[in-house]
């Protein structure tokens, strides 16, 4: 036998498949944000014209995603999200790609950021 499909799941009309679009939505926009922060790093303040242009297209990228995302839901869970889980994927991506330290203090922080994540989306 098959493993049954919940058919609100998978309906795209569906609330529970606008809300799983919509987060998806906030985090492919936080990643877009996170992912500008290395571009804008490697600018040199505004110096450098292709990391320059690189972050600036990710921001206004990032901007979009969040606008249509947070479309339906309300703006102060889905602005806290999207800003929770930029810092959290910033922090991971200076460490991987930049080489910056995580001290057991950054970590703890870090965590403390995904916990109120976590407990915002439930409320």
């Amino acid at each position: 036998g098959g493993e049954s499909v919940d058919a609100d799941a998978v309906s795209m009309g569906t609330p529970a498949y606008r809300k799983r679009m919509a987060s998806m939505m906030l985090v492919t926009a936080a990643l877009a944000y996170a992912c500008g922060g290395l571009f804008m790093k490697q600018s040199d303040g505004v110096q450098r014209l292709l990391p320059t242009l690189c972050f600036v297209g990710l921001f206004v990228a990032g901007s979009t995603l969040q606008a249509v995302g947070m479309k339906n839901g309300e703006m102060g869970v889905s602005y806290v999200v999207v800003l929770g889980v930029e810092a959290v994927l910033a922090m991971l991506l200076s460490v991987l790609v930049l080489g910056e330290a995580l001290t057991l203090s950054r970590a703890a922080a870090t965590a403390v950021i995904v916990a109120g994540i976590a407990w915002l989306q439930r409320t």
